[in-house]
């Protein structure tokens, strides 16, 4: 027989941490848009380096202007040393010049200097500005047409007079810009990203102060924590976590009263046990052992039937101590078909102990819950009826659909629980004195806790058919809403 090799994979899982996290979002914003001023800001320095540069064109291009003449119909320039040398090339950029005629007749300067839109400048009186890219390297130039000055001079007379100039020195004081802007930000951003981290770091200081107290409590110490020493921020993230520590307080308190009355419970009837145990086996005469064994299995039941309550009753408390009691597991049921499976379970036994046990039931009453501890209530609600009522006692149980829901009744025409003791018996192990019945003291407890998962309301009453009568009897009312979806 071969044997099958299992490989067991680990995976874990990555944890992100808070402080990482929050960086990110701080810096990747600042990284993202550091780019985009560098950008920015090469575009600025253009525009501003262009500005003076453009001023110095224009200043040229009216000074060639003043320097056209005509004669006659024909037009010519005048250059003297002074304009010749205003343009001339300096050391680092070219300078271009050209007057041209409206007939595209060169007049002076450079030939190969190109031409403006003919038809949208010239009818542009003052200078303007555009980039050509003719030459070896980009031209900036700087144009205007000029009118002899005779009145009623055509546009066909007119001269058109462009100076151009190369990008160089633009170009090097956008960068001198763009330097002087951008080089600082390289000290400031490290440093803008040091004073983040060290803002990060003082402002989570206050949970890591949290985690401190928190390890530095005892595993006994289910207080909560003083809103007080928390930021406004961690407040509801605060209260939700001293609301958990109630509830897991209220739930070990449980388990403790569970477990104490779980002792002191179980103590009488496991005496009682052990002694008929020691008189059975100490009996010399069948008879007295017969006895015995019998009293061992009446109390064996008895103890089990405690067992159960205890437990039906700690994991009734245990969910209604928690938030969510009124999350228990429900389904859709039938109420009377319920009621009449209980009651049919229990009418032995009311024939055995003398009762008369019936059923007055409508058919169907359908209900949202919960079908195990409904059956345990009503249980509970019958055996109580059945354990302390005297004999010949007629007890009915009721199911009926109503207006606001749905209402299960247990009455009996027994003797009652005195209306100052009604309130006092819903309390876990209270028994009323003087009825001379062994109980546990449980069974509305159960039935109570039960009624509020249900968002149900739980009365105790006379029972109005003994009015007059010498028995007050007592009428049990568990009234719950339907909930169908």
């Amino acid at each position: 027989m071969q044997g099958v090799k299992t490989e067991k994979k680990t995976v874990t899982l990555q944890k992100r941490s808070l402080f990482a996290e929050i960086l990110d979002w701080m810096l990747a914003p600042l990284l993202v848009v550091w780019p985009l001023t560098v950008i920015l800001t090469y575009s600025v320095a253009e525009r501003l380096a262009n500005q003076p540069y453009d001023r110095a064109l224009e200043d040229q291009v009216r000074a060639l202007s003043r320097q056209v003449l005509w004669d006659g119909s024909a037009s010519y320039i005048n250059l003297p040393t002074a304009a010749r040398n205003l343009l001339r090339a300096d050391d680092t950029d070219q300078i271009f010049f050209q007057v041209r005629s409206s007939r595209n007749r060169i007049i002076a300067g450079d030939p190969d200097l190109g031409l403006p839109d003919l038809e949208e400048d010239r009818k542009f009186e003052g200078v303007r500005y555009r980039t050509d890219n003719d030459k070896e390297e980009p031209v900036r130039i700087a144009y205007t047409w000029v009118a002899p000055p005779v009145v009623g001079a055509l546009d066909e007379q007119r001269v058109l007079v462009q100076v151009g100039e190369t990008l160089g020195k633009r170009t090097r004081l956008a960068t001198e810009i763009v330097k002087g802007v951008i080089l600082p930000q390289f000290i400031v951003l490290p440093i803008s990203v040091l004073l983040v981290w060290f803002g990060l770091s003082r402002g989570i200081a206050p949970l890591n102060q949290m985690q401190a107290r928190l390890q530095a409590r005892k595993p006994s110490d289910l207080s909560p924590i003083p809103l007080e020493q928390v930021p406004e921020e961690l407040s509801p993230l605060i209260v939700s976590f001293n609301e958990l520590l109630l509830r897991l307080e209220m739930n070990m308190q449980a388990q403790k009263r569970f477990v104490s009355d779980a002792a002191h419970q179980l103590k009488t009837p496991l005496a009682g046990l052990r002694l008929q145990a020691e008189l059975a086996s100490s009996a010399t005469q069948d008879s007295e052992r017969e006895k015995s064994l019998q009293n061992i299995a009446r109390g064996s039941r008895q103890a089990t039937r405690l067992v159960n309550q205890l437990l039906v009753l700690a994991r009734t408390e245990a969910q209604s101590n928690d938030a969510s009691n009124h999350h228990i597991p429900k389904a859709r049921l039938d109420l009377s078909q319920l009621a009449q499976e209980v009651t049919a379970d229990r009418v032995g036994d009311a024939l055995v102990l003398g009762h008369d046990l019936g059923l007055e039931a409508e058919a169907p009453v359908f209900m949202n819950g919960n079908d195990t501890l409904l059956r345990e209530l009503l249980k509970n609600l019958i055996d109580n009826a059945l354990t302390y009522a005297p004999p010949a006692t007629h007890i009915t149980v009721r199911v009926s659909d109503t207006v606001s829901g749905v209402l299960l009744e247990v009455e009996d025409t027994g003797l009652g629980i005195p209306s100052h003791e009604r309130s006092a018996v819903l309390q876990p192990f209270y028994r009323v004195l003087g009825t001379g019945k062994d109980g546990s003291g449980l069974g509305l407890a159960i039935v109570q806790h039960i009624t509020s998962q249900h968002q149900g309301c739980l009365s105790l009453l006379d029972n109005p058919h003994c009015v007059g009568k010498a028995q007050a009897g007592l009428l049990v009312q568990v009234s719950m809403p339907k909930n169908l979806s």
